[in-house]
């Protein structure tokens, strides 16, 4: 990575953010990248945002917008809905050297590409696009596109992410008289008073410390994504370290085994719901609503989405569940889990560098992020697609051409090239509301940014490894319910030996595989 680069980039975008108001998305106009000269052609190959609708009419006003703004020209191609079929035709097209501008790509095809030197560096674009850069790019993601140094695509957020957290009953610590834990220690002492010390105050031996269901994916392996809190504090979270200097399988790392004596420590003191190696998603939502248990990691829509927290809400009027920060371990370590940041690629090829095109798609990307492009391509015309509701929101509000009819899918298509899932964007998903029975005002949004606000490890990349075989994902996920449900005894010399059995039948090369995939494809950080 290139410090001087980031310093730059950083300044500048500190300097833009430091300007935009709420919900803005940067300056109103972007600079012409070429005015008073013939009009420069981008073509552009997008991945459409409603693939089963067309393409922007001819007619669109973002074209002339986009021309007499910017003097380009520009050419819009939809790549196929199917990723593969996707990577068949840039690669064809990379075979022809006869790549567009600028395109939508896939890592794996991206980086062939930048080997075989078809794709240009963007590393002085970042400073052009100082509010394309405090919006869309970061360290993160200007990494997930470097290679020997240099950045070779310009990568942006998906999907949101860090949407869960570990939550606890606050009305419960109140009732006890209870400090919001900060340690392991200090969580294991909760989730003891929360199952032994009445904390609804029913009269009832009811409760329990914390739930969970085994979730599992892959890249939150052992027993998933609702312990991952706990394997946190060991510096365990997730299947794969993703760090250079540490890679590997975070089974066979020796905290591995200190956080196993740790949830055995919970699983013996009886403070976890017992149903929870039984229970399915829909069963771990039900017990929460019915005040099964106090502590939890939960996504946020599932707990404050209207009609997600209406059973509790009517069950316990005075209940109330706030984001905490995940523990600290023995050595401070913390984490609410790995996350996965699936980044999009918009590569600029290196004919169109040649050309000397870079420039003017710099400049066609800082307009999409101002105001006026933000607001053009992710709803259309104000008026006309849209119009904005009290919060200044978007809503289309069944206007005859609204951004949500079939016609509005098409002049919204690049709408994937300016969200960034603002507040703008997610407030429509999660809208503020006042629950029916308790009057509380209540916002999964809020709640979104309360949880994102946390720690988490950056794992992008780590759910693209080898998958184990059979043999081994068994072996891994049969070996440590067993040592919890008492089947093996937790000792660290049976867990050495498991271990040792554990890469015998092939964990050792699952690792090995995992980590020389990692290295060749540019993911360890």
């Amino acid at each position: 990575m290139k410090k001087n680069l980031l310093t730059v980039v950083a300044i500048i975008a500190l300097l833009a953010i430091v300007a935009l108001p709420v919900f803005a998305q940067g300056g109103t106009e972007a600079k012409s990248a070429a005015t008073g000269s013939e009009p420069v052609t981008i073509d552009l190959w997008y991945g459409a945002a409603v693939t089963e609708a067309g393409p922007p009419p001819a007619d669109w006003v973002g074209y002339q917008i986009i021309k007499d703004k910017l003097n380009i020209d520009l050419k819009l191609t939809a790549l196929p809905s199917n990723e593969d079929d996707r990577d068949v035709k840039i690669q064809s097209a990379g075979a022809a050297n006869n790549l567009p501008d600028l395109f939508m790509v896939r890592r794996d095809a991206w980086k062939r590409l930048v080997q075989q030197g078809l794709i240009a560096s963007v590393d002085d674009l970042y400073a052009k696009m100082p509010v394309r850069t405090a919006i869309h790019y970061d360290e993160e993601s200007i990494a997930y596109t470097t290679i020997n140094g240099k950045s070779y695509g310009l990568a942006s957020t998906g999907p949101v992410i860090k949407n869960e957290g570990l939550l606890i009953r606050k009305d419960w610590l109140d009732r006890l008289g209870l400090q919001v834990p900060t340690t392991t220690d200090e969580l294991f002492e909760v989730m003891k008073a929360f199952t032994y010390n009445d904390p609804d105050g029913n009269g009832k031996n009811d409760t329990y410390g914390f739930g969970a269901f085994i979730q599992l994916n892959n890249y939150e392996e052992g027993l998933g994504r609702r312990f991952q809190p706990i394997y946190g504090a060991f510096g365990v979270e997730g299947t794969w370290d993703m760090n250079a200097a540490t890679a590997g399988l975070n089974v066979r790392k020796p905290e591995m085994y200190d956080a196993m004596v740790f949830i055995k420590r919970m699983q013996d003191a009886g403070v976890i719901d017992p149903n929870w190696m039984a229970y399915k998603r829909d069963d771990f939502r039900a017990a929460w609503k019915q005040g099964k248990f106090g502590i939890m990691r939960e996504q946020n829509g599932a707990l404050a989405a209207k009609a997600n927290y209406a059973p509790f809400d009517k069950n316990f009027p005075d209940g109330e569940w706030i984001v905490i920060d995940p523990p600290k371990g023995p050595t401070g370590k913390s984490s609410v889990g790995p996350y996965i940041n699936n980044l999009r690629i918009f590569a600029i090829s290196a004919k169109a560098a040649k050309e000397g095109k870079a420039d003017a798609i710099a400049s066609l990307l800082e307009w999409m992020s101002s105001d006026e492009g933000y607001y053009l391509l992710g709803w259309g015309v104000e008026g006309v697609n849209y119009v904005k509701d009290k919060n200044g929101v978007p809503v289309d509000d069944g206007l005859e051409l609204g951004f949500s009819t079939p016609y509005g899918q098409t002049v919204t298509q690049l709408r994937n090239m300016v969200f960034y899932n603002s507040d703008i964007e997610l407030y429509a998903r999660y809208p503020e509301y006042v629950t029916d029975v308790s009057g509380k005002t209540m916002s999964a949004l809020t709640v979104l940014r309360e949880m994102q606000a946390r720690k988490w490890t950056p794992a992008t990349g780590s759910d693209t490894l080898p998958a184990p075989n059979a043999d081994v994902k068994r072996f891994y996920e049969q070996g440590v319910l067993e040592f919890l449900t008492g089947k093996r005894q937790l000792t660290k010399d049976n867990w050495t030996k498991w271990v040792a059995e554990f890469d015998k039948i092939g964990g050792k090369d699952w690792e090995d595989a995992g980590i020389a995939y990692a290295k060749e494809q540019g993911l360890l950080r």
